[in-house]
């Protein structure tokens, strides 16, 4: 039994972390011992694409001193991501309506003469099925068109009929498929921008951005305007990195765009607004 007092400092930042991963996982009905298994997953899959010596990968043999797992445990771990064929590698691909948002907003064949996001047909030359159909593969227009309405990115214009983009962001709700997938990758961002951060010292690479705005003795009172407000500086803020950025993607640029040699890169900037009582006494953290 450790107490907080002798905990090493990263046991205490992985409860922290751990807490409402707990709190998810017991909502979606993920029992411990598939969690478990994750997690003996992602330590082979780290042992054996993370540290090898620049030559060859770990062997199993050491992947299980390294992990604590045995030998078969690595052994069956390895095969399960080697079936899988991806693991944990990032694969680039955005969702689906996603990117059928981001082509309305920033392809010029879409847009106004303002250079805003236009009023479209659903069907027929520079429509909506169109724009499905340039950034959304063989997803059927409808489904797509029924997706964005539900979530409120999409409307339909009174006066002409026309499809309206209603907001240039989409964001699933609920714990669907889609929200699932952003929360893996906007946690696994962050982690990997801590740890690159954690380490950059060492190897003399430039530490990334990464910074938070916190108080904690905010009177209740105020909440409901500092909610609003952030969310609408912070909303401001990604549309103009957005319009920044945006146009500099491959899959928009297209081919008048910049040169197709070289490995893309994934890169972005991640908000998130966070509150919670402050609980007299209580630090979040296990205490044995």
């Amino acid at each position: 039994m450790m107490t907080t007092s002798n905990t090493h400092p990263l046991h205490r930042a992985l409860y922290r972390i751990l807490r409402p991963l707990a709190r998810l996982l017991l909502r979606n009905g993920i029992p411990f011992g598939e969690f478990s298994d994750l997690v003996k997953r992602a330590y082979v899959e780290a042992a054996l694409e993370d540290f090898g010596d620049g030559r060859k990968k770990p062997t199993d043999s050491r992947a299980a001193v390294m992990t604590g797992l045995t030998r078969k445990e690595v052994k069956r771990h390895r095969e399960i991501l080697t079936g899988e064929g991806t693991g944990t590698a990032r694969t680039g691909h955005a969702n689906r309506a996603s990117r059928v948002v981001s082509g309305w907003v920033h392809d010029a064949a879409f847009q106004n003469r303002n250079g805003e996001p236009a009023l479209l047909d659903f069907d027929g030359p520079l429509s909506f099925s169109e724009l499905v159909k340039r950034y959304s593969g063989d997803m059927p227009p409808r489904a797509v068109f029924d997706e964005l309405v539900r979530v409120g990115i999409v409307g339909v214009d009174d006066a002409t009929g026309k499809l309206v983009l209603k907001q240039r962001a989409y964001v699933p709700a609920g714990d669907s498929e889609e929200m699932l997938q952003i929360f893996g990758e906007d946690v696994s961002d962050l982690i990997a921008t801590v740890d690159h951060n954690l380490v950059s010292g060492e190897s003399g690479s430039q530490p990334l951005f990464q910074r938070t705005l916190t108080y904690n003795n905010v009177p209740p009172e105020i909440i409901d305007r500092w909610r609003k407000h952030a969310a609408a500086q912070s909303q401001a803020l990604l549309v103009q990195l957005d319009q920044w950025l945006g146009p500099h993607d491959r899959d928009i640029a297209g081919a008048s765009g910049h040169s197709q040699s070289g490995e893309p890169v994934r890169t972005g900037i991640s908000i998130f607004y966070f509150e919670d009582p402050v609980q007299p006494g209580s630090s979040g953290e296990p205490s044995e």
